[in-house]
């Protein structure tokens, strides 16, 4: 997330999607991710709480901040989508954005799909926009309209939380798509397996904190170090090299 040598620590971690500010103490785990060395992508679900997070985060050396509009709000906020044009611009960062056809959010799969097409073409339109994607029962619209509508010179798509299939992964892989992974992921073997076939400059990894635990505590930007320990294994590389490769995609995706 940042390249500065002033950085407080050494940049040794990534955490590519986080809701900093679902959490009681928001400021402290900024100042944890400075001085950890945790580059940390802060996602946001509605617009309006963009500018905010912004300012508290203004000054960190290693957190940056995600426009977004959550699929799961879509259906009462779909109305900000204004409030997101209006903010775009000034961010580099889009997310949490894609959609969501789960059976409590299909009621407005429809006003979803309108939505984040706009935050495509938008996206296209400027140019250089990195954008952290929800795709839950929803990897095939997601990745369609991700080939309709955001031209891969103009935008880099990451693929939070994935756990489509495995054709659906490699049509993903084509079209230029990163995937964050986060424990929960590590967990099942078949998801286990189909991390394993991820190519390896493709991966990054997240929290998704507060939403996932650790025994009966939300997880923090800190327990990604317990993630990359467990996707090391799994691709069978020692921790230290896993984490350099995982910095180094970072980079790359960033250049």
């Amino acid at each position: 997330m940042t390249q500065d040598s002033t950085a407080p620590s050494p940049l040794r971690w990534i955490d590519f999607h986080c809701h900093l500010d679902l959490y009681p103490n928001h400021v402290a785990l900024i100042g944890d991710c400075d001085r950890l060395g945790i580059a940390t992508l802060t996602v946001t679900t509605t617009p309006k709480a963009w500018p905010r997070n912004r300012e508290l985060a203004s000054r960190s050396k290693h957190v940056r901040v995600a426009l977004g509009l959550h699929p799961q709000l879509v259906g009462e906020r779909a109305g900000e989508i204004r409030e997101f044009e209006q903010y775009l611009p000034a961010s580099r960062y889009v997310g949490e954005v894609g959609l969501d056809a789960g059976p409590q959010y299909y009621g407005s799969f429809n006003k979803q799909k309108d939505v984040f097409r706009r935050v495509l073409e938008l996206c296209g339109s400027q140019g250089g926009k990195i954008l952290t994607v929800h795709s839950v029962r929803a990897v095939g619209h997601v990745l369609d309209m991700v080939e309709a509508h955001l031209p891969p010179d103009r935008g880099r798509i990451v693929l939070h939380w994935f756990t489509g299939t495995r054709a659906q992964a490699a049509r993903a892989v084509k079209l230029g798509c990163y995937f964050s992974i986060n424990g929960r992921m590590l967990e099942k073997p078949a998801h286990r397996a189909l991390v394993k076939e991820f190519p390896l400059e493709r991966l990054l990894t997240e929290t998704d904190g507060p939403f996932v635990k650790v025994g009966v505590r939300s997880i923090v930007p800190s327990d990604v170090r317990d993630t990359v320990a467990n996707l090391a294994l799994v691709r069978e590389l020692p921790g230290e090299e896993m984490a350099r490769t995982l910095i180094g995609n970072l980079r790359e995706l960033l250049s």
